[in-house]
């Protein structure tokens, strides 16, 4: 690190509740930058709507730390990744690395992070091998999560639950957080060009309280993960989607309705209203114009989203022109 010691790492820290661990949580992020020696860094510490005295705790530390801490308050508990969405906004550093607040998370595996950076990867996302939580509440659901996520995302990692993680600038700053996607960034990241790489990284027990950002989101995060199969997939071209199945189900239309005519031809005497066949082509067919219509619209949309805010559909990684 000494070599790279000019750059400035942004350490992103949401807090709700954790006035016990924070000044050990300093102390020891203090010790592992000292030991990296790198001369520039920050501790952005996150509020995220705290009822103890973590707001006041923060507050000391950066009084006695104001080279380095600096302490944002949200107006009320918006959740993880709102907290990590405003630490990023904050964020001046070359390289921004989110952790949590209940000392679970080693910060002296921030130093491994940004070394396996180094080797060329855009991102590095923590994997805790070693999980140090209980095994029906959070390991099982964990690794069941992570492995439908990695089959649905295409981007293969044991542990998309770890928050501790490693990103260049770059790749942040083209990233929105909503909902409870954060925890799909490495996908998103990888969506968008970035290089993604997992190092296992020391996982404690929790010394103090109890999580704070549970399993009670599993909801959210089945529906998000819907979302991010949409967006990594389809958000530059909806029509491909909802267009496919319009036809899908408009050819099942024209079929019931051949069905419907053939029995009508064959049956003179029978009553049209009591057959079943003329009701599925008319509910199909009114599907397949709506599946269709919705394409338009988002199609629709995805122009006037890009094209208002001057977004491109690509980033470029590097460019190369005569100086």
């Amino acid at each position: 690190m000494a070599g790279n010691s000019a750059r400035k790492i942004s350490i992103v820290v949401p807090v709700y509740n954790e006035e016990e661990s924070l000044p050990a949580l300093h102390r020891e992020i203090t010790a592992a930058m000292t030991g990296m020696y790198c001369e520039s860094y920050e501790l952005i510490l996150v509020d995220d709507g705290s009822t103890d005295r973590s707001v006041q705790i923060a507050r000391d530390l950066q009084q006695n730390d104001p080279d380095h801490v600096i302490v944002l308050i949200l107006r009320r508990n918006f959740g993880q990744t709102a907290a990590l969405a405003a630490g990023f906004d904050a964020a001046t550093g070359d390289i921004v690395v989110p952790m949590d607040a209940d000392l679970q998370n080693d910060p002296a595996d921030i130093k491994r992070l940004v070394e396996k950076l180094d080797e060329g990867y855009d991102v590095v996302s923590g994997w805790r091998a070693g999980r140090q939580d209980k095994f029906l509440s959070r390991r099982l659901p964990s690794k069941l999560a992570n492995g439908l996520i990695s089959r649905v995302t295409g981007v293969a990692l044991h542990d998309y639950g770890c928050t501790l993680k490693a990103y260049h600038r770059d790749i942040v700053d083209h990233l929105r957080l909503y909902g409870e996607m954060h925890r799909f960034l490495p996908a998103l990241a990888s969506w968008s060009g970035a290089r993604v790489a997992e190092i296992v990284v020391n996982h404690r027990s929790r010394k103090f309280g109890t999580s704070k950002y549970g399993i009670g989101r599993t909801q959210r995060v089945l529906l998000d993960l819907l979302t991010i199969k949409f967006l990594l997939k389809y958000s530059t071209k909806p029509m491909q989607v909802f267009g496919r199945w319009g036809l899908v189900t408009l050819a099942l239309a024209f079929m019931f309705g051949l069905i419907s005519v053939g029995r009508k031809l064959m049956l003179p005497h029978e009553d049209m209203t009591g057959n079943p066949w003329m009701y599925l082509a008319i509910f199909f067919g009114l599907g397949g114009m709506q599946l269709i219509s919705v394409g338009l619209l988002g199609e629709i949309s995805v122009r006037t989203y890009y094209e208002s805010q001057q977004k491109t559909i690509y980033t470029i990684r590097e460019r190369i022109e005569k100086q």
